[in-house]
C-alpha cells in the first residue's frame, strides 16, 4: 500500500467527515475534504489523489455526476457511499465507473477494510513488472502501464474493470463463481453483494465487444472465456 496515500472524502455532513477522517488519518492516510460536488472536482484537479470516497447525495453536483466526470479523466479508485438503499442507485453508480459501494449506516471497521483493499490492489497494479503482458486473441493487457488494447484499439477501463479483465485473461477457460471474482478483486466477499460482479462484467463486456450480445452469464470476451456460477 502506498505510504501516506491521499484520500479525497466527499460528504456534506460534518458528522460523517469527522467519523471517517479520524480513523483514516490514524491509519496513516492523508485526508482531503470536500462538502459538495463542485468542490470535489476542484480539489481533485489540484491535488494528487489515490482514492475518492464519494457520497451520492451532495449539493451543487450529485455524486453520480461527480463520478461520471472523474471517470472521464481518471482511473482513480472510487468508493461510493449512499444513504439510499436503492438497488438502482448502486447499479447506476457502478455503471458510471465506481469501484465499490457501501450503504449508510455502516461499520467503520468494514469501511476501513474496504479502503485498504482498494488502495492495496491499486498499489499492486502500479508495481507490476514492465515485462508482464497478457495476450489473448487480439487482446493485449500491459500490466505495468495498466493499458488495454483490443485488436489494436485502445480501451479505457476503470480500476476494477482492469483488475477483472486481468483475472479472467490470466486464466482463459476457467469457470469463476461470483465469490471467486469478488475475492480476487477485493480479497474478501463477506460484506459484498455478489450481483455487483454482474454489473462490472456487463460494463466490461460492453466496452470490449463490437457486436450486440444476449445478456447470458456464459460469454466470450475477445477470446477470453468465462462463466459466472450461481
Amino acid at each position: 500500500m502506498p505510504e501516506a496515500a491521499t484520500i479525497l472524502l466527499v460528504d456534506d455532513e460534518d458528522a460523517v467527515q469527522k467519523l471517517l477522517t479520524y480513523p483514516l488519518e490514524r491509519d496513516g492516510f492523508r485526508v482531503m475534504q470536500a462538502r459538495d460536488g463542485e468542490e470535489a472536482l476542484r480539489v481533485f484537479g489540484s491535488e494528487r489523489v489515490d482514492l475518492v470516497v464519494l457520497d451520492l447525495m451532495l449539493p451543487k453536483l450529485d455524486g453520480l455526476e461527480v463520478c461520471r466526470r472523474l471517470r472521464a479523466q481518471s482511473t482513480v479508485p472510487i468508493f461510493m457511499l449512499t444513504a439510499r438503499d436503492d438497488e438502482l442507485d448502486k447499479v447506476v453508480g457502478l455503471e458510471l465507473g465506481a469501484d465499490d459501494y457501501l450503504t449508510k449506516p455502516f461499520s467503520v471497521r468494514e469501511f476501513r477494510s474496504r479502503v485498504r483493499a482498494l488502495l492495496r490492489r491499486a498499489a499492486l497494479g502500479s508495481q507490476a513488472d514492465g515485462r508482464d503482458i497478457i495476450r489473448a486473441d487480439g487482446l493485449v493487457l500491459d500490466l505495468a502501464r495498466r493499458t488495454v488494447e483490443a485488436h489494436g484499439d485502445r480501451v479505457d477501463l476503470t480500476y476494477v474493470e482492469f483488475e477483472l479483465l486481468r483475472t479472467l485473461a490470466s486464466r482463459p477457460g476457467r469457470v469463476f463463481s461470483r465469490q471467486a471474482l469478488l475475492e480476487a478483486l477485493w480479497g474478501d466477499y463477506a460484506y459484498r453483494e455478489p450481483r455487483t460482479i454482474d454489473v462490472h462484467v456487463r460494463h466490461l463486456r460492453e466496452k470490449l465487444e463490437r457486436t450486440p450480445h444476449e445478456p447470458e452469464l456464459i460469454q466470450t470476451v475477445r477470446g477470453v472465456g468465462y462463466r459466472l456460477q450461481g
